[in-house]
């Protein structure tokens, strides 16, 4: 009889940044289906997230995809539970309020591929610097590019596991790339996030001395952009507004609460929203058509469609959980009617 290789995966417990976790779990032929896979337990001692004299977490299955990379394979993205089947402390997917995936969101996630012996990005020369950013961004050619091959690797990697990617693109900064994913329920585009994250770090595991860094300004305050995780949302209201003063009385809901969202972007984000590198300061709070200097950008296809569309948050931080951002950004548009 065949077995089945499935990989659960969760999110630790690690404070400011929650880690990626897995192990394997043999079974005999996995039907595919979500409804078919057990609750797991692992010893949550180890991941900041029990003590030991009471450390069993309970894994429960959200989402599964095929494996790629694993022949017979399966990957399935877990939430944390406590033993009496409550949402654990860390378990960030819980505060999603969306029950009927009214809410769809569309996550550009950057990340720098990082030379682990030299401590900086790929295609930059030890001990200097490459050229100054400009030609990098959708950029091509040898002097251009650094890590097209793991990019595309990847990108290969969740077209075959079924994920709702909608594209890449060389970023700002040397060595700085993105992918983009875009579901139709709030905890649906999280799941799909963290799983795309998970093949991105494994897959640095057979490229020696590499990996992949998340932190939204890894190279200080010289002058390269940091990286973010800008959020593209809407819901029913937005996506069928028809009306200017509707699109931005959904913006100004953020004004009042900008506290409570900038707390769940991310860690370390007040280096990264300094006004500078296409960002808002992390002090104010702005919106405007089509600018990327705005906390929210008002997308021109939202303004040329009548002022129905969606919205994009450019201030979550490349190491935020889209669970929490996506879970704060409902709880702020669902106050306005």
């Amino acid at each position: 009889m065949a077995k089945s290789k499935l990989e659960y995966i969760w999110l630790d417990g690690y404070k400011p940044t929650q880690s990626l976790r897995s192990k394997t779990k043999l079974v005999d032929d996995f039907s595919g289906k979500l409804e078919d896979l057990p609750d797991w337990s692992f010893d949550g001692s180890s991941t900041e997230q029990a003590e030991g004299g009471s450390s069993d977490c309970i894994m429960k299955p959200v989402f599964v995809c095929p494996d790629p990379a694993v022949k017979d394979g399966w990957l399935v993205m877990t939430e944390v539970l406590n033993a009496d089947g409550t949402p654990h402390e860390s378990n960030g997917r819980a505060l999603i309020d969306d029950e009927d995936d009214d809410f769809w969101f569309g996550f550009e996630q950057e990340y720098f591929i990082w030379d682990n012996t030299t401590n900086r990005p790929i295609g930059f020369p030890e001990g200097g610097f490459p050229a100054p950013q400009g030609p990098y961004y959708c950029g091509v050619g040898g002097q251009n590019v650094f890590g097209r091959d793991i990019k595309d690797e990847h990108l290969e990697l969740c077209i075959e596991a079924g994920l709702d990617i909608e594209g890449t693109n060389g970023e700002v900064a040397a060595g700085q790339w993105e992918f983009q994913i875009m579901a139709k329920g709030a905890a649906s585009a999280g799941d799909q996030i963290w799983v795309a994250r998970y093949m991105l770090e494994r897959l640095t595991e057979k490229y020696g001395g590499l990996s992949i860094n998340y932190h939204p300004k890894p190279l200080g305050q010289l002058d390269w952009n940091g990286s973010g995780m800008h959020a593209n949302f809407s819901n029913s209201l937005i996506r069928t507004a028809a009306s200017e003063a509707k699109i931005k009385e959904v913006c100004e809901a953020f004004r009042s609460v900008v506290d409570e969202h900038i707390a769940v972007y991310g860690a370390y984000n007040d280096q990264r929203l300094t006004g500078k590198h296409e960002t808002a300061a992390i002090t104010d709070f702005s919106y405007g058509v089509s600018d990327r200097g705005a906390s929210i950008r008002i997308p021109l296809y939202t303004k040329n469609n009548g002022w129905s569309g969606y919205l994009e948050d450019r201030r979550p931080a490349s190491n935020a959980d889209p669970y929490k951002v996506a879970a704060r950004i409902i709880k702020t548009v669902k106050t306005v009617k």
